[in-house]
């Protein structure tokens, strides 16, 4: 399934950026919601991610995760998401877009 076309100038409004995921909890009463804490380079960011189903907590942490950092905020389950995480939805488990390779947090995927 192909989705509608875009140019190059808008795509380049997407701010996509590599994180460092520090910390990963399950959110309270909730069976498909996990709480992470991901650096940024130089700015931590709390994101809400649909992952819970999937991933215990402990498999995230230390991951270089791909990041959409210019996403508007939003709340979810009375907690404040600043950013997407990336994943693919290729069969049953979403799958993390990560990085073969350490690099910066905060690092610009160009």
């Amino acid at each position: 399934m192909h989705s509608e076309e875009i140019d190059i100038e808008y795509f380049r409004r997407v701010d996509l950026r590599v994180g460092y995921v520090k910390h990963a909890e399950r959110i309270p009463g909730s069976r498909k919601l996990l709480r992470l804490v991901v650096d940024l380079g130089g700015e931590e960011r709390q994101i809400i991610a649909g992952l819970a189903e999937w991933y215990e907590p402990t498999q995230l942490v230390g991951k270089y995760v791909v990041v959409v950092a210019n996403l508007k905020p939003r709340k979810i389950m009375g907690y404040e998401s600043k950013g997407m995480i990336l994943a693919t939805c290729d069969g049953e488990k979403p799958v993390l877009i990560t990085v073969a390779e350490a690099v910066k947090p905060g690092s610009k995927v160009c």
